[in-house]
């Protein structure tokens, strides 16, 4: 029984160490290329359609770099610009977007209610979730579980990836079964309001 619970801690240990190895300095070393799409520092992209990468959570942001280098996530404006790193560099990216600061902006005041209501509370009436199990009641996301802090998140962006979990047009990553089963029971109405109040939490 020790050496099972032994081995038990190991691996959860290894596990660990896996997805939070990175190296954040060497991540910025690697972090040049990115800046002309997300900004400085991954904080502020040029495009509301674009995400911010700061502290996303470096498991979350470790498995999408993997995920868009082999080709599971499809993002054309990435095409190619992962190819020539390594594993080591994804984390190290990771590592250094996490630990960069999001910054948060100013939700439609006239969203704040539905948004709120859906985020804490979800839909009984249509099955949906409260957003706030997964994702922390403050929007700064579950680190182990790899689910991504989404405060602070630009509202177009967040707004066009549910669109694509509902749509099935994103698919087939890890976790992304669990968005397409939500996003599915989701409004457009309810997918803007919880997207604008996203934008605004901390």
């Amino acid at each position: 029984m020790k050496k099972l619970i032994a081995g038990v801690v190991l691996g959860v240990g290894l596990t660990a160490m896996a997805h939070g190895a990175g190296d954040p300095e060497a991540g910025e070393a690697n972090a040049a290329v990115c800046a002309s799409c997300h900004g400085e520092a991954g904080a502020k992209p040029i495009m509301g359609t674009y995400p911010k990468l700061t502290g996303l959570g470096e498991k979350y942001l470790y498995r999408q770099l993997v995920a868009v280098k082999t080709g599971e996530r499809q993002i054309v404006e990435m095409t190619g610009i992962l190819d020539n790193l390594s594993d080591d560099d994804l984390q190290d990216l990771a590592a250094y977007y996490n630990e960069q600061d999001m910054t948060v902006q100013q939700a439609d005041p006239d969203l704040v209610d539905a948004g709120q209501a859906l985020y804490r509370g979800g839909n009984m009436a249509s099955g949906v979730p409260a957003c706030s199990g997964c994702h922390s009641p403050q929007g700064k996301g579950n680190e182990p579980a790899g689910y991504p802090r989404l405060g602070g998140q630009n509202a177009e962006y967040i707004q066009k990836q549910l669109q694509a979990y509902r749509d099935g047009e994103r698919a087939g990553t890890q976790n992304a079964s669990i968005m397409m089963d939500v996003a599915a029971k989701l409004t457009d109405s309810e997918i803007e309001a919880v997207s604008s109040y996203l934008s605004g939490l901390n």
